[in-house]
């Protein structure tokens, strides 16, 4: 399917490539962030870090891997609030959502800027698409992700593959539209969590994608085991939370729907863009899992060119050969620890 990108798709600093910001969600990650920054692409404009309260190095070795990160401390707790508050904190045209568990691979970053320029307002990592696979996930979580996609896919319309997976990059002009709980709201006295503070976060902004409307693409990506610490997944826990998460969202939209409104969401930077004069449709994207776009307009040239700033130098068979004797240093150091 041939696509075209809307007139947002565009960087806002009047230049050819749009500039890149990752956000990290970490807590007591110090021994797994020197292998996260060591395969970071040459060309990201800004990575922001943002700690749960960890009791360990992690923010000293953040600052020591990349002395311009921006650190910032989230306001509640759970995933969902760490990731709202990054997002209210990037002031690049594109967002990428990566873990700071090594999980998720930061080499993959061009391919996942490469669809949002062609055209794509979000783009989600499958495990399950081509070019994809999971060196983590066990036969019944698979199961579980297999069967939590077909209620989706049946409720919403759409065609994931892998509803289940956190790795997501997006025009950051996106961000109000996926109405995540604001940063600066307190945190209830009842202990609980806001609704989107959690977990749950990941399979709501990908629903809240697909359910607005927006040119949604997905692209296959590598999940690998965790490098250090232990994980807290729950294959039932987890999965319960993910079906309610669906069915709420399901109600979301049709309440939305008959309302003919739609929620606001976390204000973040602004900059001006100017539209760009119509131009032929890109190359389709590798899987458009929600409902046909309207045609629209790209920018001009060479959509490819857009993202080799992220490639130059980048080999993902050899990692840490291009950094400093520094991050060398912490790789070791946090090997030896383990």
């Amino acid at each position: 399917m041939q696509l075209s990108t809307t007139s947002g798709n565009t960087p806002s600093n009047g230049q050819s490539s749009p500039t890149v910001s990752v956000v990290i969600p970490t807590l007591n990650e110090e021994r797994n962030l020197p292998h996260v920054f060591a395969k970071l692409p040459d060309g990201i404009d800004e990575v922001i870090v943002v700690d749960g309260g960890s009791l360990d190095r992690t923010v000293a070795v953040a600052r020591e891997l990349r002395p311009d990160v921006v650190i910032v401390q989230q306001t509640r707790t759970g995933k969902g609030n760490a990731l709202a508050c990054g997002f209210a904190a990037c002031t690049s045209d594109i967002i990428v959502m990566i873990d700071a568990d090594g999980s998720t691979d930061p080499a993959e970053i061009p391919g996942f800027v490469a669809e949002l320029v062609a055209g794509a307002d979000f783009v989600k990592g499958s495990r399950f698409d081509k070019g994809g696979h999971s060196h983590d996930i066990t036969p019944l979580r698979k199961l579980g992700n297999d069967g939590l996609n077909l209620v989706v896919n049946v409720l919403f319309g759409t065609r994931f593959t892998d509803l289940c997976y956190g790795y997501n990059a997006f025009w950051r002009r996106v961000v109000p539209t996926l109405a995540l709980p604001d940063p600066t709201l307190p945190r209830p006295t009842d202990g609980s969590k806001l609704w989107g503070d959690g977990f749950e976060i990941e399979t709501m902004i990908n629903i809240r994608a697909a359910a607005d409307g927006m040119r949604v693409g997905e692209v296959g990506s590598i999940e690998h085991a965790r490098i250090h610490g232990q994980s807290n997944l729950n294959t039932f826990r987890d999965g319960f939370r993910v079906l309610r998460t669906i069915f709420s969202e399901y109600g979301r939209m049709r309440r939305q729907r008959r309302g003919g409104s739609r929620a606001g969401g976390v204000i973040v930077h602004q900059h001006p863009t100017a539209t760009p004069a119509a131009a032929p449709p890109v190359r389709a994207l590798n899987k458009v899992v929600n409902r046909p776009p309207v045609a629209g307009v790209t920018p001009a040239g060479d959509p490819r060119q857009h993202v080799a700033h992220l490639n130059r130098g980048l080999r993902r068979d050899d990692v840490g050969t291009r950094r400093t004797d520094d991050i060398k240093a912490l790789q070791a150091r946090a090997t030896r620890e383990d």
